[in-house]
């Protein structure tokens, strides 16, 4: 047996035991309510023997215990009937006995937490008990229903638990296959290298190497990204509008010229502390991403603002838009409207954004059929 597999058989194996316990824990109460609740209905017989002991009571008559059962009833309260005229009542407030709607609607309370009991007080003559549950019944009666609320928050805790674990050991291997996936790279990327240098010395045009040295040069840009999955990355103080220009026209020179790019920034330099490969993979991943929302046609709008704390990166395309219920699941893992693909650009990039960077991202604005733009927002170092 494997260790995944002695884990959850572990982790069935204590759900159970728990399950049990609590089954047990609810049977008990179930036990001792009803328990209580005949030892109740026996001391309200003996209520009644007293009440007609005092009823036909002389002077012979021994009337101290039935008295002190009258005393002793502290928690039960009681109203003894002859058809609509109280005889007598025990633990009832006045307001209840002195008003006749009030008093109804008590005895019909009375009624349904215990039967009645009628009792022959004199040949052919009847009273009627009606009497309820003692404060300590009553609280015993709501304490399943609070146990079921823990148990109910137990499964919710054991379900985000375990979903939790399945998520961490499930980014744990992705972080693990990226970090592979780079370092198998490596090794093709070093001998692309070498091959580049021999063209160099042919009598080949050297616009051709050139252009083999940018790709070179991207595929390490890609290598170091998946190798700094499930890494802290190393923030330096960096004009966010230069490396947000050089991704961006990177981006541009390797599309369609159906495409219609365009940039506007602030003519002179805005420093924060970002990772450059990091905030590359960002803009690239908004870019590919809209560029997919037009279909490969269309126009891509990239402008860069400033306030005094924050440098605000809007990435705008002429796309199909987003729906507004969708604003913020598109961020989720998983998530795609693309018939391929495995939804997690735009949740790497928010990852990015918040977690790498202190920053924020959000849809700014979307229309269905015009368009969407995205909003960066990043710490800019303050002068």
């Amino acid at each position: 047996m494997s260790f995944s597999e002695r884990t959850n058989t572990t982790r069935w194996i204590i759900i159970s035991v728990c399950f049990i316990i609590i089954s047990l824990i609810l049977w008990n109460t179930y036990t001792f309510f009803q328990i209580f609740k005949i030892e109740e209905r026996l001391k309200m017989k003996l209520f009644v023997n007293a009440q007609i002991t005092l009823v036909n009571a002389n002077e012979n008559t021994d009337v101290e215990l039935p008295l002190q059962i009258f005393s002793n009833n502290t928690t039960i309260p009681g109203i003894i009937m002859l058809y609509d005229k109280v005889v007598s009542a025990k633990n009832v407030p006045d307001e209840v006995l002195n008003d006749k709607k009030k008093r109804t609607a008590f005895l019909n309370k009375l009624k349904n937490e215990n039967e009645p009991i009628t009792f022959e007080y004199a040949p052919g003559k009847y009273q009627t008990l009606y009497y309820g549950n003692s404060e300590l019944l009553n609280k015993l009666k709501y304490y399943p229903i609070a146990l079921a609320l823990i148990i109910f928050l137990c499964i919710a805790l054991i379900y985000n638990f375990y979903k939790s674990t399945k998520m961490a050991t499930q980014n744990k291997l992705w972080a693990g296959m990226a970090k592979e996936t780079a370092h198998q790279i490596g090794t093709p990327l070093s001998s692309l290298i070498g091959w580049v240098e021999i063209l160099k010395t042919e009598d080949i045009d050297p616009s051709i190497s050139t252009e083999i040295e940018k790709d070179i040069e991207r595929l390490q840009t890609i290598t170091d990204r998946f190798s700094k999955i499930g890494s802290v990355p190393v923030l330096g103080l960096y004009d966010i509008v230069e490396e947000t220009k050089n991704a961006y026209e990177y981006l541009q020179s390797r599309f369609s010229k159906q495409v219609a790019f365009s940039f506007k920034a602030p003519e002179n330099p805005i420093f924060g502390m970002i990772n450059p490969t990091l905030h590359s993979w960002t803009i690239e991943n908004l870019v590919k991403n809209a560029i997919d929302a037009m279909k490969g046609k269309g126009t891509l709008d990239l402008q860069i603002e400033q306030d005094a704390h924050h440098v605000k990166i809007n990435i705008k395309d002429s796309g199909t838009g987003i729906s507004k219920k969708q604003f913020k699941t598109i961020f989720e893992p998983g998530f795609t409207t693309k018939k391929r693909g495995w939804g997690l650009g735009l949740s790497l990039t928010k990852r990015i954004v918040e977690e790498y960077h202190n920053g924020k991202i959000k849809v700014l604005n979307s229309e269905i059929g015009k368009g969407t733009t995205f909003q960066i927002s990043l710490n800019k170092k303050v002068q």
